[in-house]
């Protein structure tokens, strides 16, 4: 029965996440059919940040008071709310405030999903509750945008199949949630607000994330427009699935590294990767742009996003949460202020342009940041960590 409770819980979050991007693949046509151009498309983009930020910053108490299971319901109406909105009124306008809400919902997930599937599980170890919140969550990231190619391959559209089918799984969700047990309510726990903070040695750590998900925001907001040139619109679902959902395949090697040595390999694989998904993408080589995505992902959701975790936590160990608050308030501004810029400019100078200037500033930023990062390993020596600081973390 815990098992049967914490697969319901991982359909739920696999839901919300797959809710994120399902429609990555239509913001080409979405833009065409307002008569808008790139930079447009990056704000609608973003508004998924402008989300997350208030719950992220000044409500992450609020699972101590009402419990876990209402924060998951809540976020699974917001994905139903978000998705049928952008089937309604098709738009970049309905796309922003889709993905704004689709940010709520996310980070009111984000931080009591490893703890309410530990508890469901019931389990002495956490290992297995941290695997299924992992796995689930980078499934969905990629999952939406995926199953939307499949559709428009067929017959291009701007209200796929796909939107509606995911109301369907998306109330399935909801049912299963419902039947679960909430965890009880400790008010006097934790405070609601938590500002982030940044102890000596995790600036490093938050600029890597920083630059890696950039690069995953200017694949889901920015390669369609430039596959659209190709007549490849229809498989940047895939690349997105590519760049999302298979990091994870690759943090059991992350564990087995140090935190310095992990977020260092994903930021030398980063800026390669995302050199032949710009080559791929300019040239027309979809294989070059779905192997540099997959590469990508195993920099940004494994190598860089566990070993940089990891490295805040255990220099944090006083202040952890606010710790994470900063590492993610790096994260999150990576994947929005980048990539705005960087649509602006494809507006300006064209894609090719455009990618050359996101390259060389990544490439610039990566060297900078490994040289950080070693000299602060040289300060502070470190022993190997395990994934359960990733029971702390987000998605």
């Amino acid at each position: 029965m815990n098992r049967a409770n914490a697969i319901k819980l991982a359909f739920a979050l696999c839901m919300i996440t797959t809710a994120v991007n399902l429609q990555a693949p239509l913001y080409e046509a979405l833009a065409a059919r307002d008569g808008l151009g790139v930079g447009a498309t990056t704000l609608a983009f973003a508004c998924y940040v402008a989300g997350i930020m208030p719950i992220l910053l000044g409500l992450n108490g609020l699972a101590e008071r009402v419990g876990c299971k209402p924060l998951i319901i809540i976020a699974l109406l917001l994905c139903l709310v978000a998705t049928s909105l952008t089937l309604i009124v098709p738009g970049l306008v309905a796309l922003g405030a889709a993905r704004f809400l689709l940010g709520i919902g996310t980070a009111l997930t984000s931080a009591v999903a490893p703890t309410y599937m530990h508890k469901l599980l019931n389990r002495g170890g956490s290992s297995m509750a941290t695997k299924y919140v992992a796995t689930s969550t980078a499934l969905g990231f990629g999952l939406g945008a995926a199953v939307t190619s499949l559709f428009i391959f067929h017959t291009p559209s701007v209200t796929p199949p796909s939107l509606w089918l995911y109301l369907g799984a998306g109330v399935v969700a909801l049912v299963a949630v419902s039947t679960l047990k909430n965890t009880a309510p400790n008010p006097n726990k934790r405070a609601m607000l938590r500002l982030p903070s940044y102890p000596a040695g995790t600036l490093g750590y938050g600029l890597a994330i920083l630059f890696a998900w950039a690069t995953v925001g200017l694949v889901i907001a920015i390669l369609p427009s430039v596959l659209h040139s190709h007549g490849l619109t229809a498989w940047s679902g895939f690349a997105t699935f590519g760049i999302c959902s298979c990091g994870v395949l690759f943090q059991p090697w992350a564990r087995a590294l140090t935190p310095t040595h992990a977020t260092v390999l994903g930021l030398v694989i980063l800026p390669l990767a995302y050199g032949l998904i710009a080559w791929g993408a300019v040239q027309g080589m979809l294989v070059a742009v779905l192997v540099g995505a997959v590469a990508a992902s195993s920099a940004c959701y494994g190598f860089i996003y566990l070993g940089g975790l990891n490295g805040v936590l255990k220099i944090a160990e006083a202040s952890p949460t606010q710790a994470s608050a900063g590492y993610f308030l790096m994260a999150y501004v990576g994947f929005s202020l980048p990539v705005i810029t960087t649509g602006a400019l494809i507006d300006a100078v064209g894609h090719t342009v455009a990618l050359i200037v996101f390259g060389l500033a990544l490439l610039i930023g990566a060297i900078a940041t490994i040289s950080l990062l070693l000299i602060s390993q040289a300060k502070v020596p470190w022993k190997q960590l395990g994934c359960s600081s990733l029971e702390r973390g987000h998605f």
